[in-house]
């Protein structure tokens, strides 16, 4: 085990308020498959926080959330619009195809952003029954680079979807961390914009396990309670996962984690822009950033610290933080560094 960790936010331990709710609810029994009363009023809370006018289904995986919410608005002859950068592209290793037998039309992009300009170009297969009819737009706020959507921009792209009768799908993994870095709450940055389908992420975000699926359109979505029991996401103890996010959302516990991480990015990326050799390669807005370093420094410093190559070509590398990321792990990492250019200059 790394003693310090910026590979991921997966990396992260479960934060002790969501631990010790874990262990309150281990005694005892429980109707399982979310027939108890405190799944029903956590997911009831969720669907407040989100406007009311949806309804949210607990699934265990953010893989399981993408396919579940892909799939129960489309058919296989269907299309997902998508980043060539997205996790559903890259990261997944194929699950929305194999899942949906849909196809996924992926877009390239300087930031990991989708826009109504770049989309459109990829509609006009629309009109033959020959190709695959794009159904979804599907992005990540925040995108695998680290980028936002502002809400004006998330507005332009699902008003875009809906006059091409589209949907538009957010992967909100880390959507607590944009809601934090835009200073908003989470109903604007999607039932106020228009998105259809979401999800909520919470174990890269100091959960053990769980995330939520908010569909605002109840009626398309009927049918997912079956969809994710084929997919193997339906928690039989789902106490355990209610209880996480009864303590996720108490006293908005999941935007305080959210902004310890994205202030950790920070204040990194601030302490690395004084090294002449490092170059940040996106802005930083939550919790990763993105930088070159030279070559020889890679292994060195991988040998003590957890972190990956994101463009070998360039030497880009991604390191991440997360709730439990302390100013101690960046001085560590920042005394690494300059101890590779003091032995460098002997």
């Amino acid at each position: 085990m790394f003693p310090i960790s910026f590979g991921s936010d997966n990396h992260s331990g479960i934060h002790f308020t969501v631990f010790s709710a874990l262990q309150q609810v281990n005694t005892g029994f429980c109707p399982a498959y979310g027939d108890d009363q405190l799944t029903r009023d956590v997911l009831s809370h969720i669907e407040a926080l989100f406007g009311g006018d949806c309804e949210a289904f607990f699934v265990m995986t953010g893989t399981g959330a993408n396919v579940l919410a892909l799939q129960s608005m489309i058919s296989s002859f269907n299309s997902v619009i998508c980043a060539a950068s997205s996790h559903i592209n890259v990261d997944e290793c194929g699950a929305v195809q194999k899942c949906t037998g849909a196809r996924l039309l992926p877009i390239k992009t300087v930031d990991g952003k989708l826009t109504p300009q770049l989309i459109a170009p990829y509609l006009l297969g629309n009109r033959d029954q020959h190709h695959s009819q794009a159904k979804i737009i599907s992005i990540s706020q925040s995108t695998e680079y680290g980028t936002l959507y502002s809400l004006k921009e998330l507005k332009a792209l699902a008003d875009f979807a809906h006059e091409h009768e589209m949907y538009l799908h957010i992967d909100g993994a880390r959507l607590a961390n944009a809601v934090v870095a835009l200073n908003t709450d989470l109903k604007s940055m999607t039932y106020d914009v228009g998105a259809d389908i979401i999800s909520f992420g919470g174990t890269k975000n100091g959960l053990l396990l769980g995330e939520a699926i908010i569909s605002f359109h109840p009626q398309l979505t009927s049918d997912m309670r079956f969809y994710r029991k084929q997919c193997n996401q339906l928690f039989s103890k789902m106490r355990f996962i209610s209880a996480q996010y009864e303590a996720y959302l108490n006293k908005e516990l999941w935007r305080i984690c959210a902004k310890h991480a994205n202030d950790m990015a920070a204040l990194l990326a601030k302490r690395l822009a004084k090294f002449p050799q490092i170059t940040i390669t996106q802005k930083v807005y939550v919790n990763s950033i993105f930088a070159t370093l030279p070559p020889e420094w890679i292994e060195p410093l991988q040998e003590k610290f957890m972190f990956y190559t994101w463009d070998e070509s360039r030497n880009e590398v991604r390191l991440m933080c997360n709730f439990n990321t302390l100013e101690e792990h960046i001085d560590e990492f920042i005394n690494a560094i300059e101890e590779l250019i003091a032995e460098a200059a002997e």
